[in-house]
């Protein structure tokens, strides 16, 4: 007597040990190796940005602005009052293009996160190995752009150095928020959507001219933007001008990171394991 058996989907058992096998780095040892074959223009070409535009930026509407006084009131140079706002920006496009345009197709067409849950890791495994590996990107573009301020007299102050643990938080919050929305991406098409919200977030979130330019109003939907926080972060640092409201901007992207992994850990286990 025979008995006729269909595949199904295997339900892990519930508790901490069907999201987490404590093996995050099996995934970022993945990306690390797959990046061998990958185009370096194409990873460089996320760095260069923001330092086309400190060049353009900075030394061309600088010599005709001036100095711009800051949220905490100090009188900098137009170059130092964006250079660490684009370096905000320089991690979060590091961290958002790995987080969404790798994840997507890893998760739609190369099938990969499959293959991974079959074997011993967990969702959270999963999630957290490619969130700190798009955290190596973020980590590249911010060291590298650092440097460059350092060069160019832009850090005005020696807490600057703390504006690469503080880039890695910015990283990590955007990391894990493009993840759980890239999730539930179904087509290519919605992937205009991040640009969509990427473009605006960079033009007014005091990146290039202060908040106070904008009506009360405006000012409220700006802070609403997780990339104000990080610029705000980044530029109190940079110039040595702290204040303790600069603590709500860290606890933003806690919540941020919290918010992130939570919804993209429910996401693959129901795409893969219910």
């Amino acid at each position: 007597m025979t008995a006729v058996t269909e595949n199904a989907p295997v339900r892990r058992a519930g508790g901490v040990r069907a999201l987490w096998a404590g093996n995050p780095a099996a995934v970022v040892q993945r990306g690390l190796l797959a990046a061998r074959s990958s185009s370096w223009v194409v990873v460089l070409s996320g760095f260069f940005e923001p330092v086309f535009y400190l060049l353009s930026m900075g030394i061309g509407l600088g010599a005709l602005i001036g100095t711009v006084e800051t949220t905490s009131g100090l009188e900098v140079s137009y170059a130092a009052f964006i250079a660490p706002a684009l370096l905000a920006v320089s991690a979060m496009n590091g961290a958002i293009y790995d987080s969404t345009w790798n994840v997507f197709f890893k998760l739609n067409y190369g099938k990969l996160y499959e293959g991974m849950l079959s074997t011993s890791l967990g969702p959270l495994d999963v999630a957290l190995g490619e969130i700190l590996y798009a955290l190596l990107r973020g980590l590249l573009y911010a060291t590298g752009f650092m440097i460059i301020m350092q060069i160019a007299g832009l850090n005005l102050a020696w807490t600057a150095i703390l504006a690469i643990p503080a880039v890695l938080l910015i990283a990590f919050g955007f990391a894990s928020l493009g993840m759980a929305v890239t999730s539930y991406m179904k087509a290519f098409q919605h992937m205009d959507w991040i640009n969509f919200v990427l473009l605006p977030m960079f033009l007014f979130s005091a990146t290039l001219y202060p908040i106070t330019v904008y009506p009360e109003f405006i000012q409220v939907i700006v802070k609403i933007f997780p990339l104000w926080h990080g610029v705000e972060l980044v530029r109190g640092l940079t110039t040595g001008a702290l204040y303790w409201g600069m603590l709500w901007h860290v606890l933003y992207y806690v919540v941020m990171i919290a918010v992130g992994l939570v919804f993209t850990t429910k996401r693959l286990r129901a795409l893969f394991l219910d």
